[in-house]
């Protein structure tokens, strides 16, 4: 019996509101991260990590994957928009993680949209969001970023997601990104440009062929530390769209592209009206999650490896929540994934869960690593 499942989960979502169970939830893991992080560490704190490591890590070198360098004890990551503002850090490694992404953060402190901004959507396994990357901004996170740190954690590679503040016109996107990422380039194993969240007004129009190359070729540019810099993407782009980033990511050469962020369809869901607002789903902006955008993303990552015959690494994301989903995305060419709303509704053993299964399936198709199965659907 799944006592998160069963027990926890409704409960919580019956009686707390998302976004303060997230701060609720962010407050402890905080606390934990800093006081283990501290000389000498925190008795107390360092025994709870200690023992989330215990509960909730899978270990098998069969999952380890090394990709620019980086050595990831497994390929679940945490996606951003969880850790806003790098606050946890490497304790998300306690939690079964291989990796976690933080931000997205931008140049400005900014407070994002008016709540209600996150709602479940329940019957669909899914999230509402239209947060706005809210955030404390790139100063702040690399203050975090120095404070968690810690050789008394797991070790797992950290990447920064940055995106453009609302109050920064269009035309002057590029400089936000630069100066963000010269903040931070020091404080993060890899970074990602995020251009494709609906959530923060014409953002997505960065995703435009001329834009996109501006800002990448900038932060390339300035990439003294020589940081795997990657591209994150809309799952709503027609397939000469994407063709056209990628085009751009291998001439640059990016070390990547994440496929992809949240959808602004509304297609086959069975939710109709919010009951928080009782407005219908459809005139409710934000991007949903989960398992809506499952089958999507991983179309759009099928097409990533068949376009740049595989050249090209790919980060996973969006509906993953199960090993079955998992392995989807890696035999279309996925080499990590990244994990937000599954976890929420499946809880804190799912990573354990998806990786064991993920050893499973390697087995029963009779490979030694995971980097075998990475694109094996366009083997078959």
């Amino acid at each position: 019996m799944n006592l998160y499942q069963q027990i926890v989960r409704p409960v919580l979502f019956a009686t707390a509101d998302p976004e303060w169970l997230h701060g609720q939830l962010m407050a402890s893991l905080r606390y934990v991260s800093r006081q283990r992080s501290v000389s000498p560490p925190n008795f107390v704190a360092g025994a709870i990590a200690s023992q989330l490591e215990a509960q909730f890590c899978f270990r098998d070198e069969r999952l380890v994957q090394r990709l620019w360098g980086l050595d990831f004890p497994n390929p679940l990551g945490l996606a951003a928009g969880f850790d806003k503002n790098g606050e946890v850090g490497q304790l998300w490694g306690a939690l079964g993680f291989g990796f976690a992404e933080l931000g997205t953060v931008t140049w400005h402190p900014q407070p994002g949209n008016p709540p209600p901004r996150l709602f479940r959507l329940v019957e669909d396994q899914a999230a509402l969001n239209r947060m706005g990357f809210n955030n404390c901004g790139a100063m702040v996170m690399a203050e975090n970023l120095t404070q968690v740190r810690s050789p008394q954690l797991p070790k797992i590679p950290i990447g920064v997601n940055l995106g453009k503040s609302k109050v920064t016109p269009l035309d002057d996107a590029m400089g936000d990104y630069r100066d963000s990422f010269g903040a931070l380039q020091a404080l993060g194993d890899y970074f990602v440009v995020n251009v494709s969240s609906p959530n923060t007004p014409g953002l997505r129009s960065l995703q435009a062929p001329e834009r996109l190359e501006q800002i990448l070729k900038t932060l390339m540019d300035m990439n003294a530390d020589a940081k795997p810099i990657l591209v994150k993407i809309a799952p709503d782009l027609e397939t000469t769209e994407i063709r056209a980033i990628l085009d751009i990511a291998l001439g640059l050469k990016l070390g990547g592209v994440i496929a992809t962020n949240t959808t602004i369809s509304r297609e086959g869901l069975k939710t109709q009206r919010l009951a928080k607002t009782g407005t219908s789903i459809q005139e409710e902006a934000g991007g949903i999650s989960g398992a809506p955008l499952k089958s999507r993303s991983t179309q759009v990552i099928h097409e990533i490896w068949h376009y740049t015959e595989g050249k090209l690494p790919i980060i996973g994301t969006g509906g993953v929540a199960s090993a079955d989903d998992a392995w989807e995305k890696i035999t279309a060419g996925a080499s990590l994934l990244e994990v937000y709303t599954g976890w929420i509704y499946q809880g804190p053993a799912m990573p354990k869960q998806i990786l064991a299964g993920l050893v499973a399936k390697l087995e029963q198709q009779g490979l030694s690593h995971l980097s075998q199965a990475v694109g094996l659907a366009h083997r078959g």
